[in-house]
């Protein structure tokens, strides 16, 4: 009798759960609302594109079971807001279990640091740095208040390991939040709030296939090329699935993590051939 029981438990991971996520409105943070929809969650979607965003929770009310589903105007470098954000949270919610700072922008394509331009640098840290500070202090406010514990979660990339796979401004960004990400791990950790991070390798997202001017079956073409891990296409529910695992109690004592999605890509030197089959 306890079986069906303990297989609704394990499909509804985050049952009973309350989730805000910051840049909800399309990309990976849309199919992460999705995702946390269907495991059961209690959802505050955060963005700045209001009429994507107040979609986005239409279509999870209307196709999951989920009917808790909010969205709030957020931008991430307004403190204000971002403090508005969390209270709305728990004003309607009661509480907050895990925060996904996803939140994030790139700048123009501009290989070459003397052409880069200052205003440009400050723009993407203020929205990939100082965006998820302010998600990570102000959801640690309400975490710790309430003496429950809770999941903190960062967007990071493939770029937070590795130079040379994107622009000066966003690779510093990245690699920023990775160490955000272990300092506030250290602190928070006295508290029972964990603090994590997904980066992910290139993934087929608006943001992405309008930065490159390509379909996405261009841009899975185009990473899928110099991928390590061959025959998987990388999709937006992976880094979803991800977030899931460290937000759930699957991963209730990992902290600290820079969990990098990327198939080995940041682990090898494509340089060095000696396991390549000559057929393959």
């Amino acid at each position: 009798m306890a079986i069906p029981s303990l297989l609704s438990a394990v499909s509804r991971r985050l049952e009973g759960k309350v989730a805000l996520i910051t840049g909800g409105a399309s990309g990976l943070g849309q199919k992460t609302a999705e995702v946390f929809a269907h495991h059961g969650a209690k959802l505050v979607i955060a963005d700045v594109q209001d009429e994507l965003g107040y979609f986005v929770c239409q279509s999870i009310a209307s196709n999951t079971t989920q009917n808790d589903v909010t969205y709030v105007h957020c931008d991430v470098t307004d403190e204000s807001q971002v403090k508005a954000a969390v209270e709305r949270a728990i004003k309607s919610y009661g509480k907050l279990d895990v925060m996904i700072n996803n939140a994030g922008t790139g700048d123009e394509y501009k290989p070459r640091i003397i052409d880069n331009h200052k205003a440009d640098f400050e723009r993407v840290l203020s929205v990939n740095v100082t965006g998820v500070f302010l998600g990570i202090k102000h959801a640690a406010h309400a975490m710790i208040s309430a003496k429950g514990g809770g999941s903190i979660i960062s967007t990071g990339s493939v770029s937070s390991c590795l130079g040379g796979t994107a622009s000066h401004a966003y690779t510093c960004s990245k690699h920023a939040v990775v160490g955000l990400t272990r300092n506030a791990a250290v602190e928070l950790g006295q508290f029972g709030i964990r603090v994590n991070c997904v980066s992910p390798y290139g993934v087929a997202t608006p943001k992405i296939k309008n930065y490159l001017g390509l379909s996405e079956e261009g841009v899975e073409s185009m990473f899928g090329a110099v991928a390590n891990l061959k025959h998987v296409t990388l999709k937006a529910e992976d880094i979803a699935n991800a977030a899931l695992f460290l937000a759930s109690e699957e991963g209730r004592y990992v902290s600290g993590l820079n969990l990098i999605v990327d198939g080995g890509f940041s682990v090898v030197n494509p340089s060095f051939t000696m396991f390549q089959y000559p057929d393959n």
